[in-house]
């Protein structure tokens, strides 16, 4: 007699839809895109939320890089609505496809500026709803299947919440023009929208990356009170000598009597002449 043994379902999660055909098309434009914007941004901590199988810090130099979330494989267990990490202690966080999949986008984008320094760089990858993609997941009915069952967030919407919470735009690119095919070999018979799409139809892509830098109003980098006071010392005594320069100038140009007289024609010095052998004048 046959046993079966009915194993329970596993959940299907983003990372698992990363290993599809149609996933690995996007994970390879986006992790392009994720290490152009992190190579460049120093410091010595950065944050990665969210899908620890995928390393979006390789590119970035900074000596402390960990992922915090839910999932399993995260160096830090956190919910990234309350991350347990101190307040301005990030140089970056990345947040790959948190918003889309997360019951308080605003709440996350809030917990992700406190935890970064001022200057401090957030980048965040996301499907574009203005797409074929976005349109793929209003009429394909797959709602409940990864990425469609996420709210996409749109770059505009995006921008002003950045905004509203100190953020400012300086960097992103949107990519993945073909349409959500689950074939490899389709995506590879539309690979000539990329160039045609990027030119054309630049804000139809897919998928997007942006970079923003946290901007606090009025703030200056204090140096050592030890350079500072060294600085004025040399100012003080410079503008010190100046003064005593210009006063005597000054008080040459009043005063003629203290200018020596330079000689002249009629002041000339003039030989002493000798007298006679006889020592009389003639």
């Amino acid at each position: 007699m046959t046993r079966i043994v009915l194993e329970p379902l596993q959940k299907s999660t983003l990372a698992d839809w990363f290993e599809t055909d149609a996933g690995r098309y996007v994970l390879a434009w986006e992790s392009a895109q994720v290490d152009n914007a992190v190579e460049d941004v120093f410091g010595f901590n950065a944050a990665q939320v969210g899908l620890p199988s995928i390393d979006y810090l390789k590119a970035n130099r900074m000596p402390l890089r960990f992922k915090v979330g839910t999932e399993a494989g995260c160096t830090v267990a956190g919910d990234p609505a309350r991350l347990p990490i101190a307040s301005q202690s990030l140089d970056l966080i990345v947040l790959p496809h948190v918003l889309e999949f997360c019951a308080n986008p605003h709440q996350v984008l809030r917990e992700a500026e406190r935890v970064l320094m001022p200057e401090g760089q957030i980048v965040i990858s996301g499907f574009n709803p203005i797409s074929l993609w976005g349109l793929s997941r209003l009429l394909g009915g797959r709602r409940q299947k990864y990425p469609w069952r996420g709210e996409f967030v749109g770059l505009l919407r995006l921008r002003d919440w950045l905004k509203l919470l100190g953020f400012e735009l300086n960097g992103g690119k949107f990519g993945c023009y073909a349409p959500p095919f689950s074939q490899a070999k389709w995506l590879h018979r539309f690979r000539m929208l990329e160039s045609a799409g990027d030119r054309w139809w630049a804000i139809g892509g897919g998928v997007y990356v942006v970079r923003a830098v946290k901007r606090v109003v009025g703030m200056r980098i204090v140096t050592p009170a030890w350079r500072r006071d060294r600085r004025q010392a040399r100012a003080v005594a410079t503008v010190a000598r100046r003064e005593r320069s210009n006063s005597a100038l000054r008080l040459i140009q009043a005063n003629p009597l203290l200018t020596p007289p330079l000689p002249d024609a009629h002041h000339a010095l003039r030989p002493v002449q000798k007298d006679g052998p006889d020592g009389d004048e003639d």
